[in-house]
């Protein structure tokens, strides 16, 4: 069984910064793709930030040239450094990874979410 979890999630005010982490553990084999989605209240969730394993990135066009996701693939975590953040920001954030566990089964891992509120 594969867990991730996510960390760095917070209060911080227009303009400011925040780093989110996501942690994978257990029974890892590999993990292809990795995505960071985000849900606000009364929303539908919605991708923030893919990486491949090999580092191609791309992002939603809110969050262009603000967010920053990055891996580490020796430590199975991934980031989104989220700079000029936006009271639009506010949500809570998930991180998805493809797993590939030692058995060789292949899903999708979510973690529980990570609240960050941006004030005005």
């Amino acid at each position: 069984q594969v867990q991730l979890v996510e960390s760095g999630g917070g209060l911080v005010q227009a303009g400011g910064s925040l780093r989110l982490s996501c942690a994978a553990s257990g029974r890892i084999f590999r993990i292809n793709d990795m995505a960071w989605y985000r849900q606000a209240p009364g929303k539908q969730r919605e991708l923030v930030a893919e990486i491949t394993s090999g580092g191609s990135t791309n992002y939603a066009d809110s969050v262009k040239g603000r967010f920053t996701i990055s891996r580490d693939n020796a430590k199975n975590t991934m980031y989104l450094q989220m700079n000029s953040l936006k009271p639009e920001d506010t949500a809570v954030y998930y991180c998805k990874g493809l797993v590939v566990t030692t058995s060789f089964a292949n899903y999708d891992s979510w973690g529980q979410g990570t609240q960050v509120t941006v004030s005005s």
